[in-house]
């Protein structure tokens, strides 16, 4: 028998737009919950009664985070769950049969309109200039043609960061008669999301993106927009979305998003300290680096995309990165595994012979790690 050990070695983790690392008030929180409450929710004794009085808590808590109701709120198993119910719920549901997105968004929202799309659904792609912003005059253009259409912008970007002027967005919807679906999956816990101020009809979240657990999501539904349901079986979530719920993961979500509004202020500085500091260094160890998005613009302040020198071996770079323990993303981590260049990239005009690298910051990063993986890239790129 062969046994194969590895040595252990200190990680630096900069892919946090992927997956956070659970904050241990919340691993606290779900190891107290999985002790305690092992009950049917949808069960009338008092086992399962509990665990209901935990969803209901956990639903009360998030809903009064975005200031929303607590009806408005549903539980999935995450953001690309979440992305699919609302966009086949009001187009196959509610009849809407004119959507209107951007090439850069989330594969959990793309993917589904190009399934739509074959069953009577009509998608226009709004422009997007070279640093990834949709054009909102082409938008106003196609509300004006298309007034009573499903609108589908995300709040950031997921690899380049970039930030949608929401409210302006939200007005234009409203003033054309449209529903405004939003991914908010990277902004949720990193803002104060304040839903009757943003003017979204529909948005989600996924907890493991603000350090809860993976396999926990909502859904946002502005009372009276409500459509049928995704998964079909059980009434739970108020037959809006059948299956026993991951009351773990429901109430480690709960505490996540209540520990991110608590340290939301520290945490938004320390990030975009990290980040400025990493802009500043790369430019000056690396000539020809190139920043993709609007990195020192309207960006979130938790992600920073670089493009590398073309002399950079794009094949090797992530595996370089990974042995001095670095990890980042070449782009969403929706598609690891997959050799095909980033959507996003393609619809910024990127340069294809420049390896990109998506750097996401995090509560637990530190100046000290950003100052190794310049130097590490730096090492690669002029090597």
């Amino acid at each position: 028998m062969v046994i194969f050990a590895c040595m252990e070695r200190p990680v630096i983790y900069f892919d946090n737009a992927a997956t956070t690392r659970p904050d241990q008030g919340v691993l606290d929180e779900v190891i107290a919950c999985m002790n305690e409450e092992y009950g049917n929710p949808s069960s009338l004794h008092a086992p399962g009664r509990q665990a209901r009085v935990r969803i209901e808590e956990s639903r009360r808590t998030i809903a009064r985070l975005l200031n929303v109701s607590p009806s408005e709120i549903f539980f999935t198993s995450g953001g690309t769950e979440a992305n699919n119910a609302i966009l086949q719920g009001c187009c196959l549901g509610l009849g809407y049969s004119h959507v209107i997105t951007s090439p850069v968004e989330h594969p959990a929202v793309l993917k589904p309109l190009a399934s739509l799309a074959g069953k009577g659904v009509e998608v226009h792609y709004l422009r997007v200039d070279q640093a990834g912003h949709v054009d909102p005059r082409h938008l106003e253009e196609l509300l004006d043609r298309f007034p009573h259409s499903l609108v589908s912008l995300m709040h950031a970007n997921n690899e380049t960061g970039n930030l949608l002027p929401v409210k302006s967005v939200a007005s234009l919807c409203a003033g054309a008669g449209a529903l405004f679906h939003s991914d908010t999956v990277q902004t949720v816990g990193k803002f104060d999301m304040d839903m009757q101020k943003l003017g979204m009809d529909f948005a989600v979240g996924s907890a493991h993106k603000f350090y809860g657990l993976k396999g926990a999501g909502f859904m946002y539904v502005r009372s009276g927009k409500f459509f049928p349901p995704y998964l079909q079986g059980g009434g739970q979530e108020r037959n809006m979305r059948a299956g026993t719920e991951n009351i773990y993961g429901i109430v480690g979500m709960a505490r996540a998003l209540e520990l991110a509004h608590q340290r939301m202020e520290g945490d938004q500085q320390h990030c975009m300290e990290l980040k400025e500091a990493c802009i500043q260094m790369l430019l000056k160890k690396i000539p020809g680096i190139h920043f993709n998005g609007d990195a020192q613009g309207r960006s979130l302040q938790t992600i920073l995309n670089v493009s590398l020198p073309a002399s950079v071996d794009a094949e090797m770079l992530l595996p370089s990165l990974d042995i001095e323990g670095i990890c980042v993303s070449s782009g969403s981590a929706c598609s690891s595994g997959s050799s095909q260049r980033s959507h996003v990239m393609e619809a910024l005009g990127a340069d294809e012979s420049k390896p990109s690298l998506r750097i996401s910051f995090g509560r637990y990063n530190t100046m000290e790690e950003v100052e190794k993986l310049v130097q590490v890239l730096a090492k690669i790129a002029l090597s």
